[in-house]
């Protein structure tokens, strides 16, 4: 079988191609385009992309075998998955591959915000400064932690955050048991109002888009902190930004944008107590090598019948043995 895959999306291209030597051609190519697209795709039999869209027209520039689309992460909203169900072609997507990663940097970054270390670094690097700088900090011991969405990500940022925390409450409609010491809360305006810390752990939908919005953030405690490692997109930057200027939010933690890489004009970069980071919350040298090895194993796999997949196929009906 010939699987290409998008330039740069298996950084352990080299380990794919000689586990699968016998099974399956691996091709980096170009696949940015249409036309590109279709060229690299005539005699294939399955994709890999990374940061690559495809449109409803770059799936149908697919070649006439492609009959698997392998997603070197988890989020999907780049690929037009009806467009791909209407050709009867797989999407696999890898949610399990970083969770703990994830979820580390997720409240390793609330925490940073919560104890104002970024400031603290800047001033102790610039001639000290004393605690009255940076501002009223609440103790984290006593506040109340809200978390959107009770997946494999979010569960493990519940996990995390229970020794620092009083309470912690979870909005997930999907939620289909309680959680352990977890308050599930029945809407996302009563997590917003009641929590002091707000970290999203839910895909990027058309119904998701912009959920952090100003009437959303208007709703948080003054003072609130949001943290997001999940879709840009979640959030109305500019809103935010509004928000943290008028100090109604009282800090924000982010690893994901609307726009990447950020915009160097972004308001977000000069609203004050912001952690930044670069799309980085996946990364170890542990998720890295996964990633790559169980997208490539899965596309090889999952071409060949297998029902042992890592991943999990969100748009058409799941094989038994898919782990999500």
């Amino acid at each position: 079988m010939k699987i290409v895959v998008a330039r740069g999306s298996l950084a352990r291209l080299g380990e794919a191609r000689a586990r699968w030597k016998l099974r399956a051609t691996f091709i980096e190519a170009d696949l940015d385009s249409e036309d590109q697209v279709r060229s690299a795709t005539e005699d294939a039999d399955g994709i890999v992309v990374a940061q690559q869209r495809l449109s409803a027209r770059a799936i149908d520039a697919l070649g006439p075998s492609v009959r698997a689309i392998g997603r070197a992460g988890v989020g999907v909203d780049a690929i037009d998955l009806q467009a791909a169900r209407g050709r009867g072609i797989a999407v696999i997507n890898q949610p399990s591959y970083a969770v703990a990663e994830v979820a580390t940097h997720a409240v390793s970054m609330a925490l940073a915000v919560h104890r104002r270390l970024i400031k603290a670094d800047a001033a102790t690097r610039e001639g000290w400064g004393s605690a009255g700088d940076f501002g009223m900090i609440a103790p984290l011991d006593e506040a109340t932690a809200g978390v959107v969405g009770a997946g494999n990500i979010g569960r493990a940022v519940i996990d995390r955050l229970r020794p620092f925390v009083a309470r912690i409450l979870t909005y997930d409609p999907a939620l289909a048991q309680d959680i352990p010491g977890v308050e599930v809360v029945g809407s996302m305006e009563a997590l917003l109002q009641t929590s002091d810390l707000v970290t999203l752990h839910t895909p990027l939908l058309a119904t998701t888009r912009h959920m952090i919005d100003t009437d959303a953030l208007m709703l948080m405690k003054k003072g609130a902190i949001l943290v997001n490692v999940s879709r840009g997109g979640l959030i109305d930057e500019g809103a935010l930004a509004s928000a943290l200027e008028s100090g109604h939010i009282g800090g924000a933690a982010l690893d994901v944008f609307e726009v990447e890489p950020l915009n160097s004009n972004s308001p977000i970069l000069s609203a004050p107590n912001v952690a930044l980071s670069p799309h980085m919350a996946w990364y170890s040298t542990s998720s890295a090598r996964r990633l790559s090895m169980w997208t490539a194993d899965d596309i090889v796999k999952y071409l060949d019948g297998a029902h042992d997949i890592s991943g999990h196929v969100v748009n058409l009906q799941s094989r038994a043995g898919d782990r999500t």
